[in-house]
């Protein structure tokens, strides 16, 4: 059975800090990019594959949907997976579908309109920040924001009592 090493937004996916301080820190062997505008765009799939090719990792773009099938009927089979999500919404509704997500970093969500900053390379809008705490709460995912493992971590349920 394979195992979610970790479970990530980073709405840059795959990148050096992914690729290196992450994956190889936490003996990921698969990168899974899950996101329902992605998995459609055949283009970008292909782009996103190649580019894990190089460094020996098994790379997949998946929906939101076909992640949790995959889970569901193979266990994700024997790798150790690190779950890349673009969206916290494409969380959501992953853990929603039945996806068991324990564990949840919040590392890189660009400023946008509307948004607030909690550490550098994450801003969040009230919807967003609305999900997680449903998350939190309802599916008791543990949820930080942390941009490389040997930043400062914060803890989501401290950071929203302030």
């Amino acid at each position: 059975m394979g195992k979610i090493q970790l479970t990530r937004v980073d709405d840059r996916l795959i990148h050096g800090q992914v690729m290196t301080k992450w994956s190889k820190g936490l003996g990921i062997n698969a990168i899974f990019i899950v996101d329902n505008d992605v998995a459609k765009d055949d283009f970008m799939k292909q782009i996103y594959i190649s580019s894990g090719s190089r460094s020996g990792l098994v790379i997949k773009v998946m929906s939101t949907s076909e992640v949790y099938s995959y889970w569901k009927d193979k266990q994700f089979e024997d790798l150790k997976v690190l779950l890349l999500f673009k969206t916290i919404q494409n969380v959501y509704e992953a853990v929603n579908l039945g996806l068991p997500i324990d564990v949840l970093n919040i590392g890189g969500v660009s400023k946008k309109k509307d948004t607030q900053m909690v550490i550098s390379s994450v801003n969040l809008s009230n919807d967003e920040i609305d999900y997680l705490s449903q998350l939190s709460k309802d599916s008791n995912v543990d949820i930080f924001f942390q941009m490389i493992p040997d930043s400062n971590r914060i803890n989501f349920n401290n950071w929203v009592k302030k």
